[in-house]
């Protein structure tokens, strides 16, 4: 896809990913809608601010009527809790899931009749490491990212008759504010927005951002067929 004159609405555009984003999209020459529940804290110089809650259906119509010219969706937004399966709340879990499974899904469908209608486009989707490895301490988002994983494997599917492609990232920890209180090796999010864009230029259905996703990827041949 042609990133140069592209329409893009980034979900989650104020901080973190998002944020760089949304400014390399504008750097390429796109049009680019900066979505969040709150635009005015929107900082990205270029950009349009749009809100938009996903887990709002009323303001993702509402976003869907603002960037009707719409040729790239970006699904970004997304939340980390620390949540375990067993122990936890469950409406915690039923959060992760609103959020980051639920949430993406519902942006999805209300954008594609738009894309389409735009002459085809793509949907690009934010997982994670975490849709193949599933730590109990953070039970509830690798459930949400793994069921986001299969999610973007179906819909691939199903809006390629209608001239959109479908393809997400996958990537470790990010030097961004959801992972600021740990203590690890993180990945520069300007860096993995840069692969990002080149895998939608270039049409690749996923992009793994660091070594630890990519190994994480390649053991699970072993772990489903072990010897």
């Amino acid at each position: 896809m042609e990133l140069k004159d592209a329409v893009a609405v980034v979900t989650g555009a104020n901080r973190g990913l998002g944020r760089h984003l949304a400014a390399q999209l504008v750097e390429r020459g796109a049009k680019v809608y900066a979505a969040a529940r709150r635009p005015q804290s929107v900082d990205v110089a270029g950009v349009i601010p749009l809100r938009l809650d996903v887990t709002d259906e009323e303001s993702i119509r509402a976003a869907t009527r603002i960037a009707s010219d719409t040729t790239l969706l970006v699904n970004n937004a997304g939340i980390s809790t620390g949540t375990p399966l067993i122990v936890s709340d469950l409406e915690a879990v039923r959060l992760e899931m609103e959020t980051n499974f639920f949430g993406p899904l519902a942006v999805t469908r209300a954008f594609a009749p738009v894309i389409e209608g735009n002459g085809g486009g793509a949907v690009f989707n934010v997982l994670s490491v975490m849709s193949w490895w599933h730590p109990a301490g953070v039970g509830a988002y690798a459930a949400a990212k793994a069921a986001a994983w299969a999610q973007t494997n179906a819909v691939r599917e199903e809006l390629a008759p209608r001239g959109i492609t479908v393809s997400a990232l996958h990537v470790g920890l990010m030097d961004t504010d959801m992972a600021a209180g740990i203590p690890a090796e993180k990945a520069d999010p300007a860096d993995v927005a840069t692969q990002v864009l080149h895998g939608i230029e270039n049409g690749l259905p996923e992009i793994l951002a660091d070594e630890a996703t990519r190994n994480v990827k390649q053991s699970l041949a072993t772990t489903l067929n072990p010897a």
